[in-house]
C-alpha cells in the first residue's frame, strides 16, 4: 500500500546562532521552528513523520513528544546521511516522502499539499519545491537545460559564477519516491567542498537512472526562508508576525498599528476588540469580542471574556470576565479570576485570588492569597497581608463590604458580608457581618509644637 511520509532534518546544533540552545527549538512568535514545521505537515495527513535529531535531541524529543517518530544522527555528515537514518523506519514501504528541515518555520500545508499533488501528477522520482529571489546568495541554484528540464542542483560552495547567477533556488524540500529515495542514498559520496554527503546529489543519481525529475515552483519565496542565524530568526519572525495579524484582521479584529504589535501563533481573538500598538499577545491566550487592549499591555496565557477593557497592564495565567477592566499599569499574576464588571484601577496587584462581580479595587492595592465577594469597595493603599515568612494564607471578605484605604488584612483572616473596615485599620482578627472594624492609635494633637523646633521662626 502506498504511504505519504515526511522526514524532518532537526540534528544540526546551528552554531551561528551562537546559543547554548539548539538551532530548531529558537521560538518564532511564541512556537519553536520544529513545532510550526510539524505542525503544517500533521495538516497534511501524513501516515509516518521521522523527526532526524542529533545534537540536543532529547530536548527536541520532550518539545515535540510523540507527535512524531525519530531518528538519530549521531555524526553530522550532511543532509543525504541525516535521510539516512530514517531507513529503518521508512525504508520497505512504497509512496511518497517529503523532505524538509526543521529550521524552515514559514512553510505552509497548503504549499506542502501543492508539492504532493504536483508529484503524483507527474509520476516523478523526486520532485523539487523551489522558488525566484533577487538574492540567492547562499541557496541551492536549480540548473535546467536549454528545454527547462532539471539537470541538477547546485550548492552555493560548488557553483561557478554562471551557475552562482541563477536566481531560481532550492528550498530545501524535496517530494521523493520512498524506494528510488533510499536506494540513491547508498550511492551518494562526500566528494565536495564541504566534505559532506548531499541529499541533493540524489537527483543526479536518479536522472542518470532515466527516472523523472520535476520541480514545483512555489510562489512566495519567504515560505522558504531557512534560519541560520539570528538576523534571520528576526526577519523569519516579522514575517510571521505579519501573517498572523494579517488574518485576524480579515476576522474582524481591529489591530491599529500592525508592525508593532505582536500576536504569537497560538491566540484567539474575537470580532471587534481594537488592539493598539505595542500590545504583546503570548502562549495561549484568548480574547473575546469588543475588548480593548491599550498600548503596551502584556497578556500571558490568559482568558479575557467579551467587553474586557486593559490599559497598559500585565496579566499572567489568569481570567477577566465580561466587562471587567485593569489599568493602568496594573498587573494580574497567575492564578486570577476577575468577575464580571470588576473594576481594578491603577497600580493594582492581584495575585492566586478571586474577585467576584462589580467589586471595586481602585489603586495602589495589593490583593495576594485572598477571596473577595461581590459589591465591594476596597479603598487606596489596602494591602492583603498573605505572607507570615514561612507560609501563605487566605483573606476572604464578603459582599458589599467596605475595605477603607490604607488598611492592612493580615491572613488568615474572614470578613463577613456587609462588613466595614475603617481606614488606616490592621486587620488580624474576623469581623461579623455588619460591624466595623478599626485598628488604629487614637490621633493625639500637640498644641505649639511647631514653635518649638530649632529650624522654624516665628
Amino acid at each position: 500500500m502506498a504511504t505519504k511520509n515526511t522526514v524532518i532534518l532537526a540534528a544540526g546544533k546551528g552554531t551561528r546562532m551562537k546559543s547554548k540552545l539548539y538551532k530548531v527549538l529558537h521560538r518564532v512568535c511564541g512556537r519553536t521552528m520544529v513545532d510550526h514545521v510539524l505542525t503544517q505537515v500533521e495538516q497534511v495527513k501524513m501516515d509516518n513523520i521521522v523527526t532526524v535529531v542529533g545534537h540536543g535531541a532529547d530536548a527536541v524529543e520532550k518539545e515535540l513528544g510523540s507527535r512524531t517518530k525519530y531518528a538519530v544522527q549521531e555524526e553530522q555528515l550532511g543532509t543525504g546521511h541525516a535521510v539516512m537514518q530514517a531507513e529503518d523506519i521508512l525504508g520497505n514501504l512504497d509512496g511518497i516522502t517529503m523532505v524538509v528541515s526543521g529550521d524552515t518555520p514559514l512553510f505552509t500545508a497548503q504549499t506542502f499539499d501543492n508539492l504532493f499533488e504536483y508529484h503524483k501528477s507527474k509520476k516523478a522520482a523526486v520532485t523539487i519545491l523551489t522558488s525566484h529571489t533577487d538574492e540567492p546568495t547562499g541557496y541551492g541554484r536549480i540548473v535546467r537545460n536549454s528545454l527547462g528540464i532539471v539537470e541538477r542542483i547546485v550548492e552555493q560552495k560548488d557553483a561557478s559564477k554562471e551557475e552562482q547567477a541563477i536566481t531560481e533556488i532550492n528550498t530545501g524540500v524535496y517530494a521523493f519516491d520512498n524506494q528510488a529515495l533510499f536506494s540513491a542514498l547508498h550511492s551518494i559520496n562526500n566528494e565536495n567542498a564541504q566534505g559532506e554527503y548531499y541529499l541533493t546529489d540524489v537527483i543526479e543519481i536518479l536522472k542518470k537512472q532515466g527516472k523523472t525529475i520535476a520541480a514545483f515552483q512555489m510562489d512566495d519565496f519567504y515560505e522558504s526562508m531557512g534560519v541560520n542565524d539570528r538576523v534571520a530568526l528576526s526577519k523569519a519572525t516579522k514575517i510571521m508576525q505579519r501573517r498572523i495579524n494579517e488574518a485576524h484582521m480579515k476576522d474582524g479584529v481591529t489591530i491599529v498599528d500592525p508592525d508593532n504589535t505582536y500576536i504569537d501563533v497560538d491566540i484567539k481573538i474575537g470580532a471587534d476588540t481594537v488592539i493598539e500598538p505595542g500590545v504583546q499577545l503570548k502562549n495561549h491566550s484568548v480574547i473575546g469580542e469588543n475588548c480593548y487592549l491599550g498600548a503596551h499591555s502584556e497578556i500571558r496565557n490568559s482568558t479575557l471574556h467579551d467587553n474586557v477593557t486593559v490599559t497598559s497592564s500585565l496579566i499572567e495565567d489568569s481570567e477577566m470576565f465580561d466587562g471587567s477592566d485593569i489599568g493602568p499599569n496594573s498587573h494580574l499574576r497567575p492564578e486570577s479570576s476577575i468577575g464580571k464588571g470588576v473594576h481594578l484601577g491603577n497600580f493594582v496587584e492581584v495575585k492566586k485570588s478571586t474577585i467576584e462581580d462589580n467589586t471595586k479595587v481602585g489603586h495602589l492595592t495589593y490583593v495576594g492569597n485572598a477571596k473577595l465577594g461581590k459589591n465591594i469597595n476596597v479603598g487606596c493603599g489596602v494591602v492583603f497581608v498573605n505572607y507570615d515568612g514561612a507560609k501563605k494564607h487566605e483573606t476572604v471578605v464578603g459582599d458589599d463590604s467596605f475595605i477603607g484605604s490604607n488598611s492592612n488584612l493580615i491572613a488568615p483572616l474572614n470578613v463577613a458580608d456587609h462588613s466595614f473596615i475603617a481606614a488606616g485599620s490592621t486587620i488580624n482578627k474576623d469581623v461579623e457581618r455588619y460591624d466595623m472594624a478599626i485598628a488604629r492609635e487614637r490621633q493625639t494633637n500637640k498644641p505649639g509644637y511647631f514653635k518649638k523646633l530649632p529650624y522654624q521662626k516665628d
